[in-house]
């Protein structure tokens, strides 16, 4: 990773919550209502690190922690344990027209909010025509805002925080309200940033925003990072989080039974260490840790181990050959995969493992193991580079 520039460790974030509040001074003194108090954990225990230049969506379900988690980055909000370092100016977009008053025209807000991120006067006067161009506020520059729609906010808005030059840019949800014609201008502007080496950390709902733009996915849920990583594979892991992953109508898989899928470990050599990478041709080892349960019905179970890319697609398949998979005797084994000479593989790509019953097909074990392998096979876009002849004929009939 680069030079750290955002850092969070150990932060949590509670807020307190009251289920019954006296709604008059009268009621608190007089009648003495009761006011009952409870406890809200937006962030639990949350470790992140993001590296200069990094792009970073911050994606989960509804209600997971993700803008709390970004205004405690922004400190917006104070962590109620935990620590948070961010080197550099922070331009911060977290919310509809924070900031602005709604009494002052554009043109005061633009010198208002530009002042809070660090300007001054003489700084924005030479930024101000620009800031209104890419607004698209000429016209209504000099309106009080309050008479701003909430795409109007936006845009003024987006416009100020991308002037300052900031060195972290923080951008939650409110990006939606755009029309698709200022989104693209938005993202155009976030694409320079990104070839300026400016670190991005935003919030969407967006999916194919994360895998079109960022170069690392975070996944929170109820508080807590559940993966953090290759983008793609954290749309997958979100994906699963909101039972999205599979066709509307198609039935649950089976409960698996029977046994326990510890590690799937890819290498280059018998035994060796954990690999990150693998070139077309070199021998591809993957080790599987198996446990057959102990239990009323012991089975044996044929191992399977899928390569998947992207998208949760199937690449290629490895099967432990008939009567060759793991016993009916409960204890712990190490099954050995092999491939000769790798395939030309493009991208990323994680492994996913089933142990079966070879009669019924019945799944006694099912997991999968998110942290990526990234394939090279060679220039050509695609999943698999492969090996082609090809020569060219004169046509019948050809000048």
């Amino acid at each position: 990773m680069t030079q750290p520039v955002i850092s969070a460790r150990g932060v949590s974030k509670r807020f307190v919550t009251h289920k019954q509040r006296a709604t008059s001074l009268k009621e608190r003194i007089v009648r003495r209502k009761a006011v009952t108090e409870g406890e809200f954990w937006a962030l639990r225990d949350v470790d992140i690190t993001v590296g200069q230049g990094e792009t970073v969506g911050l994606i989960g379900p509804n209600g997971a922690g993700k803008s709390t988690l970004l205004k405690v980055l922004a400190g917006i909000l104070r962590a109620t344990s935990g620590e948070v370092q961010v080197e550099g100016r922070i331009a911060s977009l977290l919310e509809l027209g924070a900031g602005f008053n709604g009494e002052l025209t554009g043109r005061e807000n633009v010198y208002l909010n530009a002042a809070l991120l660090g300007l001054s006067r003489k700084e924005v006067d030479g930024l101000l025509d620009s800031i209104v161009e890419f607004s698209e506020q000429g016209e209504r520059i000099d309106d009080p805002v309050k008479h701003y729609s909430s795409g109007e906010y936006v845009k003024l808005a987006f416009s100020i925080a991308v002037h300052v030059d900031p060195d972290v840019l923080l951008v939650d949800e409110v990006l939606a309200v755009g029309d698709e014609a200022f989104a693209r201008k938005c993202l155009a502007k976030i694409t320079e940033f990104q070839q300026a080496g400016k670190t991005i950390l935003f919030v969407t709902h967006a999916l194919d925003l994360v895998e079109q733009l960022c170069t690392r996915g975070i996944v929170v849920d109820h508080g807590r990072v559940q993966y953090d990583g290759d983008p793609s594979y954290a749309v997958g892991t979100l994906r699963k989080i909101l039972g999205t992953d599979r066709p509307v109508g198609e039935p649950p898989a089976p409960e698996p039974r029977g046994a326990y899928v510890h590690a799937a470990i890819p290498s280059l050599t018998a035994g060796g260490p954990r690999t990150a990478e693998v070139l077309a041709g070199q021998p591809l080892h993957v080790c599987v840790e198996v446990e057959v349960l102990a239990a009323a019905d012991v089975f044996a179970g044929d191992v399977i181990v899928v390569l998947v890319g992207a998208g949760d697609i199937p690449i290629f398949s490895m099967r432990t050959p008939p009567g060759q998979g793991v016993p009916a005797v409960p204890g712990r084994y190490t099954v050995e995969f092999v491939v000769e000479h790798a395939p030309a593989l493009n991208g990323s790509f994680i492994l996913a493992v089933q142990v079966e019953d070879p009669e019924t097909g019945y799944p006694l074990a099912v997991a999968r193991f998110d942290e990526a392998v990234k394939g090279r096979g060679g220039d050509l876009p695609g999943i698999l580079a492969v090996p082609a002849t090809s020569a060219v004929l004169p046509r019948s009939g050809a000048a």
